[in-house]
This record gives C-alpha cells, sequence and structure tokens, in this order.
C-alpha cells in the first residue's frame, strides 16, 4: 500500500510518501509544495492544486493521510488554511485517491509515542523511523508522520477503513471509503 501524507499550508504544504509492505513502512519521496507568496490567494490555491496533481500522478498513492485542522492562532488563518485544506481534498478527490483525515495529537502519538510532541521531535523520529540520512523540512516531516500514522492503522488501513469521524457511521463505529472508478 502505497500512502501520501500531506500537512497543508496556504504557504508551504508538505508531502511524504511511504509504501507499507506487510509491518515494514519504508520511505519512497518527501518535499514540500512552496506556493508564491506574492500571488493572491485564488491563485495560490490555484498552484497548490496542480502542485499536488503533479505530485500524485508521479507517486500514484493508494491512499492518502491528512492533517487535520487544528485552532489557529486567528480566524483568518483558519479560514486560509481551511481553504488550503479545500485544494488539497479537491485534488485528491479528482484522481479517486481514498482519503483519512488526523489530528495532528494522533499523527504525533503515532510517531513520537506523545500526542503533545514538539515539532522537532516529529521531525527526529521520522528520520529515525524511516533511517532517512538527514532530518527532513518541518512541513515535509509532518506530512511523512501522517503518512506513517495511517500505514501504522494495521490491518484497516489496507482495507480502506477509516475512523467514523472521516464518514458515515456504521454499527463498529467504522466506516469504509469507497474508490470512485476512474
Amino acid at each position: 500500500m502505497r500512502v501520501l501524507g500531506i500537512d497543508p499550508g496556504s504557504n508551504i504544504t508538505g508531502f511524504g510518501v511511504v509504501d507499507r509492505d506487510g509491518g515494514q513502512v519504508r520511505h519512497v519521496a518527501h518535499g514540500n509544495l512552496p506556493l508564491t507568496r506574492t500571488h493572491t490567494l485564488p491563485t495560490r490555491l490555484y498552484e497548490l492544486h496542480e502542485l499536488l496533481l503533479d505530485v500524485i500522478e508521479r507517486y500514484e498513492p493508494d491512499v492518502a493521510a491528512v492533517e487535520q485542522v487544528f485552532v489557529a492562532a486567528s480566524a483568518r488563518s483558519a479560514l486560509v488554511l481551511g481553504q488550503a485544506r479545500g485544494a488539497v481534498l479537491a485534488a485528491l478527490g479528482s484522481r479517486g485517491v481514498i482519503v483519512t483525515e488526523y489530528p495532528p495529537s494522533q499523527i504525533k502519538q503515532a510517531v513520537t509515542g506523545s500526542g503533545r510532541a514538539t515539532k522537532k521531535q516529529v521531525q527526529s523520529m521520522v528520520r529515525r523511523l524511516l533511517e532517512l540520512a538527514k532530518l527532513p523540512a518541518q512541513d515535509s516531516a509532518d506530512a511523512l508522520a501522517a503518512a506513517i500514522c495511517h500505514a501504522q492503522a494495521g490491518k484497516l488501513a489496507a482495507l480502506g477503513v477509516a475512523p467514523a469521524s472521516r464518514r458515515g457511521r456504521s454499527r463498529r463505529g467504522l466506516s469504509v471509503a469507497v474508490r470512485p472508478v476512474r
């Protein structure tokens, strides 16, 4: 199973790709999608959408793990971040990629053992877990952490079963995502 992790942002969006084969999680790629800060917000959102489509085409993920919005310092920054997430979700949806969203605390817990880990701790653990030669940038480390979190979800992740908070609930509290036919 190939997992694309995404840490959405209105200026920089991090991405990370891992493969899960049985119990092993292996690094494939990571990077940042920097947006042109001098462009208007609509142009940056379009730019983000197009850059992410390129990543999807290049790495062909089976599923994506996207970090949920946290409570931002201001309403305006929360709105802008929400719009960036919308561009990300639209790009993934347009290519039929199954999406699971995780709160930042759950992602941190999965890679560091603590839901209150610092960004530096996440970077260090991502480097260790994926045996990277150097510390990844913060945005791409967060995206790799989201991918690792999903990959470690076990057999449920491989089946496309997501936490109930993502889609309609079943009697067991789980939901199954259906991939649209392309």
